[in-house]
């Protein structure tokens, strides 16, 4: 659904990329030149130790109608770079990019029409021709998978960062760790996953440098894997994190259970000897593991509470409101009085 008064956001994270900052602002506003939609680019410099900062500079003073930048004051990390790029974004659409030249920015305008005429949240770029070699592919396939598996929310690239959002739903996830390569699944707790499609787009060999976010070996895998969990514990376990603690309390508490039970029944039904048996002491803790994860539920629960009631955190998002039904603000949404004082 189109409006009137969209606006498009770019934003691009770089790293010591000094040699595609100025080739990929060219390349972005060719690519925008004749869109519909007023625009604006945002280069976000995550500490880099080469002269990106400066290339940022000389290209926001080329075109400082459309161009701005923000130079962070450490290597904050891909993930953290982005957020500082949404957070200064005006845009009703926001689109991510990477900055080392392998989107295709021509594919943004495709995508953020697509967004808008199917009334999408979000969009994501899928790199089916990718031109990275095989030990980045398999991996990036099987991670793939495995994430579409533990949220419900099956995409072919999770790893591309050329994506097209809903500014009004991406505002509402706040980033940081290394959650860019799952925002499709945090948003999807945000709103329906018939609302989050993909698209092909182009991908291109690395021209200049190497890559500053693509690290590779046993460290990353284990970051990633890390991640995968918090993420789909708190994809389906969020508003209700008891549940989650509570099965597995109730399922170990009721082994452990069932194994005393059956050595009361031996001891007092047939006089066995029960002192020496592993069983006994694997019944007891199971029990004892039983409770604390089921006193662990009730203090996450009262933690949630605390969270969506006392942080004034909702547990739902409203799209739109028709009629009547947003003119007026709910009795226990509306501030309170100040107090008179005597």
């Amino acid at each position: 659904m189109r409006e009137p008064h969209d606006f498009l956001s770019i934003v691009v994270p770089l790293r010591d990329e000094e040699d595609n900052v100025l080739p990929l602002a060219t390349q972005v506003q060719a690519a925008l030149a004749g869109a519909p939609w007023p625009w604006q680019l945002i280069l976000v410099d995550d500490g880099s130790r080469d002269r990106t900062s400066e290339r940022i500079r000389e290209a926001v003073a080329a075109c400082p109608r459309h161009l701005s930048g923000a130079i962070l004051r450490r290597g904050f990390g891909q993930t953290a770079a982005m957020q500082a790029g949404i957070d200064l974004a005006r845009g009703t659409v926001i689109a991510t990019l990477d900055g080392d030249l392998q989107n295709n920015p021509h594919d943004i305008v495709r995508m953020v029409r697509r967004l808008l005429d199917e009334d999408l949240d979000l969009l994501v770029g899928w790199r089916r021709a990718r031109r990275d070699g095989l030990w980045r592919r398999l991996p990036s396939r099987l991670g793939n998978r495995l994430i579409g598996l533990l949220t419900g929310v099956p995409l072919h690239d999770y790893g591309c960062t050329l994506k097209v959002y809903r500014a009004a739903v991406l505002r509402r996830v706040r980033l940081y760790g290394e959650m860019h390569r799952f925002i499709p699944s945090w948003m999807a707790t945000l709103t329906s996953p018939d609302r989050i499609r993909e698209e092909e787009v182009s991908h291109f060999p690395r021209r200049h440098g190497l890559s500053k976010y693509g690290a590779s070996g046993l460290g990353r895998a284990v970051k990633v894997l890390l991640d995968l969990l918090t993420m789909a514990f708190f994809v389906r376990f969020r508003a209700s994190p008891g549940h989650f603690f509570g099965r597995i309390g109730l399922a170990c508490g009721g082994a452990g259970v069932a194994a005393l039970g059956w050595l009361t029944w031996l001891k007092l039904g047939e006089g066995a000897a029960i002192a020496g048996r592993p069983l006994l002491l694997l019944g007891i803790l199971l029990v004892v593991i039983g409770v604390q994860f089921v006193c662990t539920g009730i203090l996450t629960e009262m933690l949630a509470r605390t969270w969506f009631e006392a942080g004034g955190a909702p547990a739902y998002v409203v799209r739109e409101t028709v009629g009547g039904a947003g003119e007026e603000t709910p009795p226990h949404r509306r501030p309170r009085p100040a107090r008179e004082r005597p």
